[in-house]
C-alpha cells in the first residue's frame, strides 16, 4: 500500500471516530437534559396534587368533625385525587391517602365535637390527620432527589 493511501484512511478513521464520539456526547448529554427535566416537572405534578389532597382532606375531615351528613362533594373530590395518585405516586403514597380517606368517613360516624374537644384534639395532636400522609410524601420526594 501506499504511504499516501494509508494516511488519508488514517485520516478517514480519525475523522469517523471523531464524528461518532460527537454525536455519542451530543445524544447522551440531550438524553440526561430530557431525563432531569422529566423529573423535575414529575415532582411539580405530584406536588400540586399533594398540596390539593392534602387541602380537600383537611376541609372535609373538620366536616365530619362538626357534621353528621357526609360532604358527598368533597369526598368524592377526595377519591379523584387519589386516582390520580394511582397514576403518578408510590404505593405507599396511595395507601397513606386510602387510610386518611377511611379515617375521614369514620369520623361522619362519630358524635360531632365541640370546640373545647376540637381544642383538646389540637393540644394533643389527634387532630393532625395528615401527618403521615405528610411524611410519606416527603420520603417519597427524597428519594425522587436521589434519581438526579
Amino acid at each position: 500500500m501506499n504511504a499516501s493511501v494509508i494516511s488519508a484512511l488514517a485520516a478517514l478513521a480519525g475523522a469517523t471516530i471523531g464524528g461518532l464520539t460527537s454525536v455519542l456526547a451530543s445524544w447522551l448529554s440531550q438524553h440526561a437534559q430530557a431525563k432531569a427535566q422529566w423529573l423535575a416537572q414529575d415532582k411539580l405534578r405530584r406536588q400540586e396534587l399533594y398540596k390539593k389532597f392534602i387541602e380537600s382532606a383537611s376541609k372535609c375531615n373538620i366536616h365530619a368533625l362538626q357534621h353528621d351528613e357526609p360532604d358527598i362533594p368533597g369526598l368524592v373530590v377526595l377519591y379523584v385525587k387519589i386516582s390520580r395518585m394511582r397514576i403518578l405516586s408510590s404505593p405507599k403514597v396511595v395507601e397513606s391517602a386510602e387510610t386518611v380517606a377511611r379515617r375521614i368517613i369514620d369520623t361522619y360516624l362519630v358524635p360531632n365535637k365541640t370546640f373545647l374537644e376540637l381544642r383538646e384534639m389540637t393540644n394533643s395532636g389527634s387532630i393532625d390527620l395528615l401527618r403521615e400522609f405528610s411524611e410519606t410524601c416527603r420520603a417519597e420526594f427524597e428519594s425522587l432527589r436521589a434519581q438526579f
